[in-house]
């Protein structure tokens, strides 16, 4: 009874210890970014309204106009641009694709179909870059206008890149109904397709959706794959195949080569505070749909 009350004990201490040094880190992380990235605004005296919607990154003159050369609404608009699109490709594919694999394929086709999914989720992002900058690019070169980067080039990869997201997330929530609200469709008479329309998909919408949406958190903050085919044009673009911009681009490209404390520095840690806020967005909608759906499982 003793040593289980201090094996009980142990384990007890190292659980709250490394919940203590999770919180501090998470803690200290918003705190580091918080401040640096709130420094453009307080310290530099940019005006937020500014930088949010303007277009002009000119970071050499903006000591000379007041900060009104740090207008990040091109990059903004090319991180929300490539995300909505790709999971507006890739979230019916995921989602028919897991729908085949637990209701239309046989029992060897899940076998052979779900590491293949898993195994997919765990390719990096440079490989996906790679194939886009090989494959996608020259093919809009060559059909489009244009040199075959940006948005569109960017927004495919990325629905290639998250649909195993998506799927492997859609399955286990497929797979998670109970098999009785199943046979009672099919007790009323309703056909495979009738049941996985109006009884399967809609019981499993919160579950879908929470797929949707952390294929759109990865999305969102993925930086190399979109960085090799969108071009990285400082510019707010014109047309789905010019080249253009996101917000973790430009960080991976210009953070090395500012100063520390210099107001072009500050204005990349805001950005970077938009992608940590973009973060948090989406954690809380991925809780929120996972309450939801504990709501229907009861």
């Amino acid at each position: 009874m003793k040593k289980h009350h201090i094996e009980e004990k142990v384990g007890r201490t190292l659980t709250t210890v490394s919940i203590s040094i999770l919180l501090i880190v998470i803690v200290a992380i918003t705190y580091f970014i918080a401040s640096k990235g709130l420094s453009t605004f307080f310290k530099d005296q940019i005006n937020i309204v500014d930088f949010l919607f303007g277009t002009d990154w000119s970071p050499e003159r903006a000591e000379a106009d007041g900060g009104r050369s740090f207008g990040a609404f091109s990059f903004i608009f090319g991180s929300f641009a490539v995300t909505i699109i790709a999971a507006i490709i890739s979230g019916p594919l995921g989602i028919g694709a897991a729908i085949f694999m637990t209701e239309i394929a046989p029992s060897w086709g899940q076998k052979v179909l779900q590491p293949v999914i898993e195994l997919l989720v765990g390719i990096p992002s440079v490989v996906y870059g790679f194939v886009g900058l090989s494959v996608i690019v020259p093919f809009f070169r060559e059909h489009f206008d244009g040199l075959g980067f940006g948005i569109a080039a960017g927004s495919i990869v990325l629905a290639i890149m998250i649909m195993p997201t998506i799927t492997s997330v859609a399955y286990d929530a497929l797979k998670a109904l109970p098999g009785n609200i199943k046979e009672a469709s099919y007790g009323l008479g309703a056909t495979r397709w009738q049941t996985i329309a109006k009884v399967l998909i809609p019981t499993a919408l919160p579950g879908l959706l929470t797929g949707v949406v952390l294929g759109m958190a990865r999305a969102f903050g993925e930086a190399l794959a979109v960085q090799m085919v969108i071009g990285n044009a400082q510019v707010l673009p014109d047309s789905m195949f010019n080249p253009a911009s996101t917000i973790t681009s430009v960080l991976t490209l210009e953070m090395g080569n500012t100063v520390m404390g210099s107001s072009y520095n500050n204005a990349l840690w805001s950005l970077a505070l938009i992608l940590l806020l973009m973060s948090f967005f989406f954690i809380m909608l991925i809780r929120l749909l996972g309450r939801r759906n504990q709501l229907h499982g009861r």
